[in-house]
């Protein structure tokens, strides 16, 4: 084989290139490996109700901005009032607002979530030399105790935070005089303020399909062992199975109604699958430069989905031409018959196939005693081929035989070619080597086309274009190929 340095580097080149565009489009993008893979979309409805009294309104509702999760789309339903959305960083909200506002008020915000690709883990917290908030007495006391206990039996800070949640459930009468003052979750955040242990209470919504009427549910975020973590003291427990959408986090309140009362805020919660593979390439044809074909109109897309399986083709027959040794009738003839076959199906185009050449080959002995040009015997063979497959797709009508309709899918052009070489085949090699060179085409075209109808197969050619680069590489190490194929081996038999 050869080694030339140009060669060997051409073929890292295109390895590597490759390889980094499947990796980059799995990775960043998102596409899956597998066709067929389908991701959750959850639809999140938040209700704002409240009673106007006569005065000017300004409504700020809190948004999430967890990286867990991707904002797919996001609408408000508001008539008549002011709608301002803000996707600031430290602090996104909707704000609506409206001059005399009298009787009940509904506005509505909705958004589809997904799992985020890249989730980075929270920035730790900045360190302070704040001092302690303590609390007045007899809740003082009672913090410190519970405190000293908790420390007593732990040796890390995770253990700390467990034996502070065990002692807010516990019946202990320190436990009891703080949850006579606070919540659980204010009581534990108070707790972890005392054993400084960074923390916050942030406000969740466990992502449920078909649930209507949900409130956010109060949680204390931890930063314990380098590590943020959630936890739920409160009454309401939690199902583990399920998604958890940080709703507001950092922010004061989830909801603020300046010139309404009896304000309430209330979710529901639906979810439907979507296809992974649209979901990410939608993402991707976003994007300046995207690595895919989705950005294009969906005929040229379809018309893609035909043309990048030719590749695959186009490796089997190098594979079996120059590794194996099997002769066929044209070069390539294999790859568009295996693309006919895909319109045809396998044994209805292989039946429509030999039908129509030996036809043509019958006609064309005769057409040779006529003493033709080529190009008017290849132009007498066209029109032959023509006619062959009008007269044998009227029958097959008459017959009620639909599946042989579909001959029409075959390269007409390419047919007179196949039936012109195998004439003059014929003519100077015999029957028998029309046979083998037919069979062999025959052969590699169904092998072609197994691989090229699968449906890995497909989903990898059409969105993963880096596999083209390793499709190339492949015919050109297989290209350098020079020793025996496996067809000529036989010829050694009798020295064995």
């Amino acid at each position: 084989m050869n080694r030339q340095p140009a060669f060997i580097v051409l073929i890292l080149l295109l390895i590597s290139l490759g390889l980094g565009s499947i990796y980059y489009r799995h990775v960043h993008n998102g596409v899956p490996l597998s066709p067929g893979q389908r991701i959750d979309v959850w639809q999140v409805e938040a209700e704002v109700s409240f009673e106007g009294i006569g005065l000017p309104v300004t409504v700020r509702l809190a948004i999430p901005r967890q990286k867990q999760f991707e904002v797919k789309a996001e609408y408000t339903a508001s008539p008549a009032y002011g709608v301002n959305l803000s996707r600031t960083v430290e602090a996104p909200h909707v704000l609506w607002s409206k001059n005399q506002v009298d009787g009940p008020q509904t506005l509505y915000y909705k958004a589809n979530f997904k799992s985020a690709l890249n989730v980075e883990s929270d920035p730790a917290p900045t360190p302070t030399n704040e001092p302690i908030i303590e609390e007045p007495e007899p809740y003082h006391s009672s913090a410190i105790s519970i405190l000293e206990a908790a420390k007593a039996k732990s040796g890390n800070q995770r253990t700390m935070v467990q034996q502070l949640v065990q002692a807010l459930n516990s019946d202990d009468q320190n436990s009891a005089m703080l949850l006579s003052r606070y919540s659980r979750t204010k009581a534990f955040d108070v707790l972890l303020n005392y054993a400084g242990i960074p923390a916050k209470i942030v406000r969740g919504l466990q992502l449920e399909d078909e649930r209507r009427n949900q409130r956010l549910i109060p949680l204390v975020k931890v930063y314990a062992d380098n590590e943020w973590q959630i936890y739920n003291v409160g009454a309401r427990a939690l199902d583990e199975t399920l998604p958890l959408l940080i709703w507001v986090e950092d922010q004061p309140s989830g909801l603020d109604v300046e010139g309404g009362t009896n304000s309430r805020l209330r979710f529901s919660i639906s979810k439907y699958r979507t296809s992974a593979v649209q979901e990410a390439n939608a993402v991707a044809s976003q994007n300046a430069w995207p690595l895919g074909l989705y950005s294009l109109p969906i005929a040229e897309q379809n018309l893609f989905r035909s043309i990048l399986l030719i590749p695959i083709g186009a490796l089997v027959v190098v594979f079996f031409r120059i590794l194996v040794g099997l002769r066929c009738s044209g070069t390539f003839m294999p790859v568009l018959m295996a693309t006919a076959f895909i319109q045809t199906e396998l044994l209805n185009g292989i039946l429509s196939f030999s039908l129509v050449v030996a036809a043509g080959l019958i006609i064309r002995s005769y057409l040779s005693h006529l003493n033709l040009l080529m190009v008017s015997r290849i132009s007498a063979v066209v029109l032959v081929v023509i006619g062959i497959i009008i007269m044998f797709t009227v029958f097959a009508f008459r017959m009620g035989l639909t599946e042989a309709l579909t001959i029409t899918f075959f390269p007409m052009i390419i047919m007179a070619w196949t039936i012109e070489r195998m004439s003059i085949l014929w003519e100077e090699e015999g029957a028998r080597e029309v046979m083998i060179q037919g069979g062999g085409s025959l052969f590699i075209a169904t092998v072609a086309y197994l691989l090229m109808d699968n449906g890995w197969v497909r989903h990898w050619a059409f969105n993963f274009l880096g596999v083209h680069a390793l499709v190339m590489a492949a015919i050109l190490i297989i290209g350098q190929y020079t020793g025996y194929r496996l067809t000529e081996l036989k010829r050694f038999r009798p020295l064995g």
